[in-house]
């Protein structure tokens, strides 16, 4: 293919994207500000509880004290890992298929909330992970480090990394679902991997705070010009 036909083909995909965008999100999108969606953001719970966990960890380490290198590998092997981390948890949490076992059906708040989200992705509360399951969350993970590391303040330092990457999830996944356009090319390339994922293929691009990064690891990541357009995108495990 020579490079003319690869900028028409991608042209094309873009084309058919706002297409299929525009069919299902309907009316045309509201301008706004950066400033005015980090206001809005704050009016939800995931954000201050994340916030609240963050905070208090932060002050504990610091009256703590006593840092060492040590409190680095945490942190460190967190970031690296949290793209796959991500997409583990997307596909095989968020994207649960209900099942039933002994008579009963196995379903969680995570997976029924993410069905709900795919169905209507203008659904502003759907975008955030719901209090109850967040706060067990943050209770298992606060436990589970408080108990796994040698030292308190590793296990502190931990807890406070978790909730820094769990608030930039909040953060980028609200941006990415509000009315704000992206502006840089980094963030663009993030809001586009997340979009195609509601808009094109749910089968595919699940990563959400980078721009595919897990998703090209993992072969998730198809050329967006030769992927079919889904028809279960807002219907998860439905028939196709």
């Amino acid at each position: 293919m020579t490079p003319a036909d690869k900028s028409a083909a991608a042209r094309a995909a873009r084309d058919r994207l706002a297409a299929d965008e525009a069919a299902a999100t309907g009316p045309a999108r509201t301008a706004v500000t950066l400033g005015q969606i980090f206001r809005r953001f704050w009016h939800h719970p995931s954000p201050w509880m994340i916030l609240t966990v963050l905070a208090a960890a932060l002050a504990w380490r610091v009256a703590e004290g006593g840092w060492t290198l040590a409190d680095l590998r945490a942190p460190a092997l967190l970031v690296a890992a949290f793209p796959a981390l991500e997409w583990v948890v997307h596909v095989f949490v968020l994207h649960w298929r209900p099942r039933r076992f002994a008579g009963l059906t196995v379903d969680t708040e995570l997976a029924r909330d993410h069905r709900r989200h795919h169905a209507n992705p203008r659904d502003v509360p759907l975008v955030f992970i719901p209090w109850r399951s967040l706060a067990a969350v943050i209770c298992v993970y606060s436990t589970v480090a408080l108990l796994a590391f040698p030292r308190l303040g590793e296990a502190l330092t931990f807890i406070l990394s978790v909730a820094a990457v769990g608030l930039l999830y909040e953060w980028t996944h609200y941006a990415i679902h509000s009315d704000y356009r992206p502006r840089s090319r980094l963030y663009r390339a993030v809001w586009r991997n997340h979009r195609l994922h509601h808009y094109k293929n749910e089968h595919y691009w699940f990563t959400v705070t980078t721009a595919g990064t897990a998703d090209r690891l993992l072969g998730t990541y198809p050329d967006p010009a030769t992927t079919a357009t889904s028809a279960t995108a807002r219907n998860l495990h439905a028939p196709a």
